[in-house]
């Protein structure tokens, strides 16, 4: 049950049903015998949509180099996510919210049972996504109910880590669902469970609706992901996890204004009046280009990329294994004709029109990559997605990227044959990524200052 937000969703379900909780699966075994490694991809939405239904995630490319590749359904929204005080009531850990998380985690006890009848091997899982799909994927190792479930994970920008998406204390969360309870007029969990489907989506769906987010339950998250993470308390498992070089567009941080010198400034002090000086020397916007570029860097840091380098900084120093980052930079090359006429949504996706006027003067873009579009170039999709008009050296993008990502789920290290070297990360911090792009290659960080400033704030 989700409503229609994204426009870069493009699903080959029959429609939406409370029966969702289904897994697809790939794979080039033979017979039962063959132990191949095996991927488990949750999709991403923000918890709010998304299907294992979408073409861009299919596992055939996956599975072509020899891994048992799922995609999985997890509930969503209000029926995912949904924490109240009579459903803390009926659970022995007296706790409530999470469903959406506990259906990966069923899939995962699913894989573990049944894997082995499609070739593959229980004990040669890695868990990936993208979004609320690496969200998931950091909790997963974080939950004691999931990380002996796990060999190796794989996140593509986002962890559930302040300020994206971070886990509420169980009384706040409860609180959340009593309100929603209240907006729909339901006295109780009865007269929750009584009302449709449709009717509960719809409500849910409103503008301040209901806030979808993880609970701190005591069962799946016992702490938030620091505290576990920082205690070392995480599945000790190889990571590799990464973000995308323009993850929210410069029109994010300025709402509007145009990126100059002076707007930027000013929209730089109205967000960090104590810190201004500080953020306009990590973040300079001297001229309009600047300004972009910053803005961009900014927006993409306080949207999703902080918590990923705080994900990986956290699992370097206590997880014990071989920790990867990257960044992917590709930008997005032009439109087929047949979206000729479509305007640029959320999340890379596309709004398409007929309308034959012609098309407002565009503003200044982002240059890069932006969040989700690396998805289809991961899993060796471009082919599923006719929104652009691939080139060759997209596909060359994909061919390496998939090789890194088979390499790791193979073996726990994206190195092989034909690829640039790519070091791991060690516990005393990030000195270098791999930049995937039009030139892959393994470059410096100089972000580190931005990070630790943000740290900093998100920590207090």
């Amino acid at each position: 049950m989700q409503a229609r937000v994204f426009g870069d969703m493009m699903f080959r379900s029959d429609g939406t049903s409370e029966d969702c909780l289904y897994l697809n699966v790939w794979t080039p075994a033979k017979t039962m015998k063959e132990k191949l490694p095996v991927l488990v991809y949750f999709y991403g939405g923000g918890y709010v949509a998304g299907d294992g239904s979408e073409g861009r995630y299919d596992g055939e490319a996956m599975a072509k180099t020899g891994i048992v590749a799922l995609t999985v359904n997890y509930r969503l929204g209000v029926f995912g996510f949904m924490a109240h005080p009579e459903l803390s009531k009926e659970t022995a850990y007296k706790g409530s919210g999470n469903y959406g998380l506990l259906d990966q985690h069923a899939a995962l006890q699913w894989v573990r049972d049944n894997i082995a009848a499609f070739g593959g091997d229980p004990n040669r899982v890695t868990i990936a996504g993208e979004s609320a799909g690496a969200i998931s994927v950091s909790a997963q190792m974080a939950s004691p109910l999931s990380k002996n479930l796990i060999a190796a994970a794989i996140g593509e920008s986002g962890a559930m880590i302040k300020p994206t998406l971070a886990p509420l204390p169980l009384k706040e969360a409860e609180k959340n669902g009593l309100a929603f309870a209240e907006k729909v007029k339901a006295g109780s969990l009865s007269e929750l469970r009584a009302m449709s489907a449709a009717d509960l989506l719809k409500a849910a769906a409103a503008p301040g609706g209901f806030r979808t987010a993880a609970t701190i339950d005591g069962y799946f998250l016992p702490k938030t992901l620091n505290e576990i993470f920082a205690a070392a308390e995480q599945a000790k498992v190889p990571l590799l996890a990464g973000w995308n070089s323009a993850e929210m567009g410069y029109q994010a941080f300025m709402q509007g204004e145009k990126p100059s010198p002076e707007a930027y400034a000013k929209k730089v002090r109205e967000a960090y009046p104590e810190h201004a000086e500080q953020v306009l020397k990590l973040y300079p916007g001297t001229t309009d280009a600047e300004v972009i570029t910053s803005a961009t860097a900014l927006a993409g840091d306080r949207f999703i990329a902080y918590s990923t380098w705080k994900w990986l900084d956290l699992h370097a120093k206590t997880g014990g294994k071989p920790t990867y980052r990257y960044l992917f930079s590709k930008s997005k090359p032009p439109m087929t004709e047949s979206f000729a006429n479509a305007t640029t949504g959320l999340a890379g996706g596309v709004t398409k029109s007929d309308d034959k006027k012609p098309a407002a003067p565009a503003q200044p873009t982002s240059q890069g990559a932006p969040h989700a579009f690396e998805i289809e170039y991961a899993m060796g999709n471009l082919d599923k997605d006719p929104v652009y008009a691939w080139k060759p050296e997209d596909h060359q993008i994909s061919k390496t990227m998939l090789s890194y990502f088979s390499n790791f789920i193979k073996t726990g290290d994206p190195n092989g044959a034909g690829l640039p070297k790519w070091e791991a990360i060690s516990a005393n911090g990030q000195a270098t990524f791999m930049n995937i792009g039009l030139k892959t290659q393994s470059e410096k960080a100089t972000d580190l200052e931005r990070y630790e400033f943000l740290d900093a704030l998100y920590s207090k």
